[in-house]
């Protein structure tokens, strides 16, 4: 078959996301993981989703193993029963109003509530220029 027998088009494959929305998605994922781990803190269990990882056993074949990922809370107690809940892109805490990096969360059972009003705000953007700021910060940590 020659390609002249073809019909031939100009398309490209679109771009599935803009920056933003990757950065929005990214902290929206996380921020589930957040509310599971509240979830489970607040029934006294514990919350370890699994990931699949690839390893080479002594022979050098490789195969595919499921272990447990590791999610740390991003929140921590301040005056003994109050809590202070920080929002991360990557390592890196955003900063939620000018100089303020955690929201104040009343006790432990306000913790889902205040994340998923979080997720709503990410959602709308209205952390667009922390999560953008936070992105080329941490670039710059990668060059050399």
């Amino acid at each position: 078959m020659k390609l002249s027998q073809l019909k031939l088009t100009a398309a490209k494959k679109p771009t599935l996301a803009s920056e933003e929305h990757r950065r929005r998605s990214k902290v929206i994922r996380r921020l589930h993981e957040q509310i599971a781990l509240a979830r489970a803190t607040l029934s006294n269990t514990t919350y370890a989703p699994s990931r699949n990882r690839t390893i080479k056993d002594s022979d050098g074949t490789r195969r595919v193993v499921s272990s447990a990922k590791r999610v740390k809370a991003w929140w921590f107690d301040i005056d003994g029963n109050r809590l202070a809940l920080t929002v991360r892109y990557g390592s890196q805490v955003l900063e939620l109003g000018k100089g303020k990096f955690s929201v104040d969360v009343p006790d432990v059972n306000h913790l889902v509530p205040t994340l998923e009003l979080i997720v709503e705000a990410v959602r709308e953007g209205e952390l667009d220029t922390q999560m953008a700021n936070a992105a080329t910060s941490l670039r710059k940590g990668f060059k050399r």
